[in-house]
Formats: structure tokens, sequence, C-alpha cells
């Protein structure tokens, strides 16, 4: 991982003789917090640079922190998620405004330097005072999602400077941060301030909202034509002429290479504008031969970079900035049945991604967002959705950009329900009143102004289980016609229909809650492998021992009560029923933890395998399908392929098999096999087979074809197991493909039975398809035990430690969903010994017996925390020493 490092960033200026800096200063560290139960609410006396200050009075912390951050953070409240701690916390203690305090010292400046203090994000309201003096008050400083900037140029001085901000809490009917039934809301509702505050300090003229425009070839990839916008402010009350000078710089670009572009303005007083550079105009800006933004899966996300600089007079460089861009095209196009498919470069794209949320208490490091983004990366995903401008800086925007990872932007369905905003809702939404749809509009500029020059962004998505009224709707649509003509939007992410921009193109379905693994081919009507599914999910996704361990109390681990149901969702979520009436039927009823944990990890894997499965091979039909969801609030149970503590789980690899290159796959619809290549390239000449295996490892069936071609994104269906008619209960299907080489690029197992899954449509609602008959695989609680021989290798290559295992399986049976971990020196490999974040290039897999097969993985060195790497082997019948 990269370090991040929080400086000043500075360029040198000249005024009157006087070296002088241009510096964009986040106040990041020495603030402090207190209840203004605690303080009273005298503003004027708190940002005093007078004031007799105790800090032993404050918390400590730093900005961006919610004020429950803090106090954990603090030990104030400890482990607040194992068991139900979250719940003790008395919400009383934030039904008050709190301060938020700081000081920083500023150096004597030139007559000319302007200074604006920024606030990038507050949940709620707030006043705001500085030196003593008011310079905002919550009647206007309202908003989670707002971002405000004050002058202060004339408040601050040379020495110590103090700031205070009053903080409100969100209340009813407020637009504020919310996890809708993902998870219990925290008892503070995160308020603070909960985005970068910082200092700009500028010569008279500044520049900000820098955004690059591009049209690509699509037919040959070979030119792009760009458009630089940035915007102007002059600070002052005489009239500035500037220039404005521009270098655009490709990826690993020499001096030759770099694009110079000057453009000289005169700015009236205290005037805004904005400056545009076109191809027309600058003939450099029509690029031969560009390096494209592609998806990882696709290609390289190159990223150029952009360096802007405003001069007043000959000498004086009054501004600066930098950002990096991507050369991309984005488009859309409406399929038969009216759903929105997406292409990128031209190319039509079959989106695969997950929900994203934030943690529960906004406190995401750095580390820790980039290790979710290599997840998805690694397991072959191209995108995620964010239901909610997420993020406390642009530090996930950033990583999608450089990882290739597309992004849905848009606003939560947190503002839509009455029961989420505590107020009054209708058919458009909870967003009624005229100060509602103000702060709606505003925040919705604020955004996507702050958020355009993403190359990842590929689609505006403004409403989510509604749609906008159609003034509200009225005025999103003129901020992307100011500030963003580039991208795709849609009015919902339901099926809802705009009077002002049609369908939607997207469908909301569900499911939520638990389904078979043929659901997703053979449901036509619900959340089936047809159009963009934006959000569904087969149900609950269980963590493993590991983290169980410290999300729920030893003495409540087993049998599952209400420790259980409270890490579950809410609302309709609240429980596990249809998840383990599933497991009992399909798999028999489970035993203890350990059996339950296992039939849990193998239903997660297999269902979440055939969703993306389903997706991929009905591929155009199907045009996007989002995991419902991605990653974890906190510790939970539900909706999440990998868990709070970054632990994958079944789910994972589940994902991660589907969404291999090449791959080979069991169509629960055609009860076949097919083919499929998620890749731009052909792949030629390749040799697929298809095993049929009963539970005592007995080969039943085999049968294998030779494929001369498979083009790019196609789905071959092949019939190589049909014929086979008797097939007992409970048996497995072993898949296989190979190149010309003869090497595996794909193998996947199936247990599968000669009672099927059959679904209870006539009983479907919006969370869950009942069923009416159950898969019988419960055979499979009698394989027998079977130790497998082990051999691990580690080497370490400057920050990452590399492990190699070779698994054998000595025996006559199978063994199977053989689970690996990189734990610390571990003997038994407690909880707290178990590394993550970590990579391995296949888990939870089935070995035949005399098979032999090794994986991979690698792990950061740093969080082996100066131990020794070991491995630790568990599975659904595999004993260990």
């Amino acid at each position: 991982m990269k370090p991040v490092l929080l400086l000043f960033v500075c360029t040198w200026m000249v005024v009157d003789g006087l070296a002088q800096k241009v510096v964009d200063r986040p106040l990041q560290a020495d603030w402090y917090i207190q209840s203004s139960a605690v303080l009273g609410n005298d503003g004027a006396q708190l940002s005093d640079p007078n004031f007799v200050f105790h800090a032993s009075q404050w918390y400590p912390t730093s900005v961006p922190h919610t004020v429950l951050a803090t106090l954990v953070k603090d030990g104030v409240y400890k482990d607040i998620f194992q068991g139900r701690r979250l719940s003790q916390i008395p919400d009383s203690l934030f039904q008050v405004p709190w301060w938020y305090r700081t000081e920083f010292e500023l150096p004597e400046l030139s007559t000319d330097q302007q200074i604006t203090l920024c606030f990038e994000g507050i949940n709620y309201r707030a006043d705001v005072w500085l030196n003593g003096h008011q310079i905002a008050s919550a009647d206007t400083l309202k908003g989670s999602f707002r971002r405000f900037r004050f002058p202060v140029t004339t408040i601050v001085h040379p020495g110590k400077n103090v700031l205070a901000v009053r903080v409100f809490p969100p209340g009813a009917g407020d637009l504020a941060i919310g996890f809708v039934d993902w998870n219990p809301e925290p008892p503070d509702h995160d308020m603070g301030i909960w985005r970068p505050v910082r200092l700009r300090i500028t010569g008279p003229v500044s520049v900000s909202a820098p955004f690059v425009s591009t049209v690509v070839d699509t037919a040959t990839l070979d030119q792009a034509w760009l458009t630089v916008r940035l915007m102007l402010h002059n600070h002052t009350g005489q009239t500035q002429h500037a220039t404005v000078q521009v270098q655009i710089s490709p990826p690993q670009a020499s001096a030759g290479q770099r694009i110079l572009l000057r453009q000289d303005i005169k700015l009236a007083p205290y005037a805004r504008r904005e400056v545009v550079f076109t191809p027309d105009a600058y003939p450099a800006l029509h690029i031969r031969h560009p390096q494209l933004w592609w998806t990882h899966d696709w290609g390289k996300p190159a990223l150029y970079r952009l360096h802007a600089e405003v001069w007043n007079g000959k000498a004086s460089r009054a501004d600066s900035l930098s950002m990096r861009f991507g050369i991309r095209s984005i488009s859309a196009y409406r399929t038969p049945q009216g759903y929105w498919g997406y292409r990128l470069n031209g190319k039509p794209i079959l989106i695969k991604g997950g929900g994203w949320t934030d943690p529960m208490l906004l406190d995401a490091s750095p580390a820790y967002e980039e290790a979710e983004i290599d997840y998805a990366v690694h397991m072959g995903l191209n995108a995620i959705r964010m239901e909610g401008f997420w993020g406390h800086d642009q530090h996930i925007y950033d990583l999608c950009d450089e990882k290739g990872i597309l992004i849905m932007a848009g606003f939560s369905c947190q503002w839509e329900w009455k029961n989420l905003m505590h107020s009054p809702d209708d058919q458009y939404s909870a967003i009624i009143t005229p100060e509602q749809n103000d702060i709606a509009a505003a925040s919705w500029r604020d955004q996507v102004l702050w958020l355009r020059h993403h190359p990842s962004i590929f689609l505006w998505l403004y409403g989510s289980d509604k749609w906008p009224r159609p003034a509200l709707e009225q005025r999103y649509l003129g901020v992307l016609h100011q500030f963003d003509t580039t991208r795709p939007f849609t009015c919902s992410a339901a099926e809802h229909t705009s009077v002002l921009t049609g369908f939607s193109g997207m469908k909301m379905r569900g499911p939520y809650d638990y389904v078979p693994p043929d659901y997703w081919y053979i449901d036509t009507l619900h959340g089936g492998a047809y159009g963009f599914n934006t959000e569904t999910s087969p149900g609950p996704e269980i963590p493993v021992l590991s983290s169980l361990q410290k999300m729920i109390p030893a003495d409540s681990l087993w049998p599952i009560g209400t420790a259980w149901l409270y890490h579950s969702a809410r609302g309709q979520f609240y429980n596990l029923t249809y998840f383990n009436r599933a497991m009992e039927q399909r798999l028999g009823p489970p035993a203890d933890l350990q059996d339950y944990l296992r039939k849990a990890q193998f239903l997660d894997y297999e269902g979440e395998r055939a969703m993306f499965e389903a997706f991929e091979a009905n591929r155009f039909k199907a045009t996007g399908i989002i995991q419902w969801m991605y990653n974890a609030s906190w510790p939970k149970l539900w909706w999440q392929l990998f868990d709070y503590y970054l632990m994958p789980t079944g789910a994972f690899y589940g994902v991660k098999k589907a969404c291999e290159p090449l791959h080979i796959a069991y169509d629960y619809g055609r009860k076949d096999v097919d083919l499929i290549n998620n890749n731009l390239q052909p792949a030629l000449h390749l040799h697929a087979e298809a095993k049929l295996v009963d539970v005592n490892g007995k080969i039943l069936y085999q049968r294998s074809t030779d494929i001369p071609a498979l083009e790019a994104q196609q789905t071959i269906h092949l019939n190589l197991i049909q014929q086979f008619k008797n097939l007992p209960l409970t048996y497995f299907l072993v898949l296989t493909l190979w190149n010309d080489h003869h090497k595996e690029i794909s193998r996947n197992v199936y247990v599968l039975s000669s009672q099927d899954d059959l679904l209870d449509e006539a009983k479907s609602t919006w969370y869950v398809t009942p069923q009416s008959q159950f898969a019988n695989l419960q055979r499979l609680q009698n394989l027998p035990a079977v130790k497998l021989e082990v051999h691990k290798h580690f080497v370490t290559r400057g920050d990452t430690t590399f492990a190699t295992v070779e698994l054998f399986n000595p025996s006559s049976h199978i063994a199977f969903m053989v689970d690996v971990d990189v734990c610390r020196s571990c003997q038994s490999c407690s909880a707290s010994d178990v590394v993550t974040p970590v990579y391995w290039d296949d888990n939870d897999i089935t070995l035949l017996p005399g098979e032999r097969r090794i994986i991979k993985a690698r792990v950061f060195t740093k969080d082996l925390q100066g131990k020794a790497p070991d491995i630790h082997v568990t599975g659904w019948n595999v004993v260990t020493e």
C-alpha cells in the first residue's frame, strides 16, 4: 500500500518583492471536541485567541472525525461492535450540539494574499466562529453533502488563530448520512465534521473546479479530443488581468510529450468566470494515439496529469492546482426491453459490482479503503455502486481511478422513505419542503463539481428506490447541463418513469434474501439474469469463525440467538429465517456452530457464484448486476462479500470464481455447461471436460470437447452432460477448461441433486421468492474425514509476503470446501492470528481422491506484526493435526 502524507501543498509567488506562498493547508490535526452541555454556547469566547484553553476538559481528535468516532478513539467507549454494546451508548449525549475547536498559526501575509476557509462536509448544521467573529450560521450552513467556502482574509492574523465550530445533529426531515436497513444507526447519527477542513491561501485570483472532458474515436481508438475547463475567481474589488497556463502530461511522459496551453483573462471585481480550452482553438488538444482509461480487466486505467497556474502580472503566481484524469468514452444504449446498457470506449460492458458503504463511524483509514478496492480487483469485479456519496475525502475515487473500477455515484434511498427520514413522504420521496429541495439541489451541485473529474464515475444516479419530483429533477438536470454533459444519468435505481427523462432503465425487484442457485437462470419476473439489476443478493453472508468471535460474545456463539440477530440487517431482514430453512432442507440441520458455519460458507459460495455466472451467461440481455452489498459498515451477518475485519467469506470466493477471465460454468437453467469469455479478446483452441462424481469419489461419467474459438465476451452453450440420466440424489460436477498447451485456465466444482430446487413464484415478494421444493444435498454430511498433506512455502519481497501452498489428497475420498488461511505463527489460529487483507488466487476448493493442487496468496508483511507466517487449513470434512 502507498502511504498517504498530509502536507501543505504550496507554490511560491512574488508580491511587492516579498516571497510568499500559495498554500492549500489542511486543518487536520490538533482539534478538540466537547459537548455544548458542558461548555455552553458562547462561540465568541471559545474562539477568542485569549481564551484560557484547558485540553484536559476536551476530547482530542483530528478532522475528519465524527463525535462518536472521537469518543471511541479516545477510549470513552471500547469495543463497541462486540455483542450489543453499541445499543448501550446513550443517545441523549448527542441530542445537543458539540463543539469542535482548533488553533492554527499563520505567518505575516502580504496585502495581496487572500485566505478562504473551506468545509468539505459537516453533518448536519453548524455555527462557525473564527477569532471571536461568527462567520457562518446553522441557518444557512446545513446539509451533510454541502461544501462551503468563507473568505476570512480580514479575520485571520499573524500568529495564533482559533476556529470553533458548533455542530448540530441531524433531525427529522434532514438530508443526512444514513444506513437505511443495512445496520443500526450510530447513536450520534454521525454528527460532526466528517470531511476535511482546509485553508486556501492564494493571490487575488484563484482557480478551482478543473474538468477535462474527452471524446474518443471509438471506431479506431486512435484519437481523442480534450476540452479543459477551469473556474477563476477574483477575490478583490479591483479588475484583475490574469494569465492561465495549463500543462497536460501523459502517463510516463517525457518533456516533449507535454501539452502547454495559455489564455489571458480579464476579471471584473469579485467575478467568477469559467475558462475553457477547446480542441478547435487549441489543436494540441487533439490527441493522436491516446493512452485510454480501461477497467482493470480490459486493460490499463491510464491517467494523465493536468497542472494549472494562474498568474496576475508578469511575476506573480496567484494560484495553482493539479489533478489526474483519464481519456475514455462512456455511453449508454437501450436494450430491446428498454433497460440501460453501457459502453466503455465503444465496447459494451457488463457491469459487475457491489453496493459500497463507508464504516458506521466514517473512520476508514486510507489502507483500509485501499484493501477494499483491491478486493474488487482481485475478485474480477469492475464496478461499485455508491448509494450515497460515500468517502470522507476523494481517496476512494482516486483508488478507483488508479485501479480501474467503475463507480455508480448518487443519492441514497435514506431520503426517500418516511420511516428513515422521520418526516412525511410521497410517491417521489421525503424531499418535500422548499428547504429540503434547496438542500438536495445544492448538494447535487456540490458533489458533481467535487467529483466530475474522476474517470471511474460512469453514471450519475440521482434517485434510488423512488425518483425525484419533476421540479427537483429539473434542477438536477440543470446542474448536469451546466457542469457535466459527458456521462449517462438516470432518475432512479428502480423501475420508474420520469415525465422528464423517461424510463429509468434499471430494475430493483430483489431478491435480498436467500434464493437457490437456479433462481438467477430461471426467474423471468423479478431479479433473474436480465436487465440492469441495481441491487440484489442471495441473502445473508455469514462471517467465518475468527470474525464471529470478535463480534459475538463467547457465551452467545451457539445456538443462534439475539446476539446474532442484533448483527443482522434491519426491518424485514432482522432474522435468518429463509437462509436457515434452506440450510436445513438442502444440507441438513446444523449439529453445532462448526457445522452451521461450514454449511453457511457453502451456501454463500454457490449462491454468489451462480448469480454472477447467470448474468455473464446472459450478457447483453443482462447489462448489469450489483451485489447488495459489497462491503460491511460494521460486523454483520448480511450482505457482504468480505466482512468488517476484511476477512473474505465463501461469497467472496464464489464471486472470484465466477468472474474469471475465461470461465467454465454449470448453467442451472439448461442443466448443462457454459463457456464464458469475460475478455475483450477471443480465446482459441480450448478443451473442456465435465466429470460427474458421486459422493464416494467414483467417476460416474466423463466427457470432453474441443472449442476452436470463443469470441470476446461470448458465451457458448455446450452439451456435455444432459444425456446422462441416472443421476444419484447428491453428486459432484467437476468442470475443467484447458488452453492449447494443456494449461488449466478454469476449474469449477458444483454439488448438485437429482431433486431440483423449485421456486414458488406465486408467493414472491419484493425481497424474496420462496421455494416449494429444495435440492437434497444432505449426503454431504456423510463425507468421510480426509487428512490432507500440506506443504507450504513463504517468501518476502519488499512489503509483501507470498505464500505457496501445495495440498494433496492421499485418500480415496473427496476433500470438500478446503479453506486456507494465512496466520501469524498459528497453532490453533485464533481470531487474532488470522491475517487480513489476504489475496488468494483460489480458495474453498475441492480435491478429488489422489488430487494435488497448488494455491497461492499474498499479504502485507506489516500485517504479520513481526511474527513468522503460517498456514491454517480447514474444510468441510478436512481434519488437521
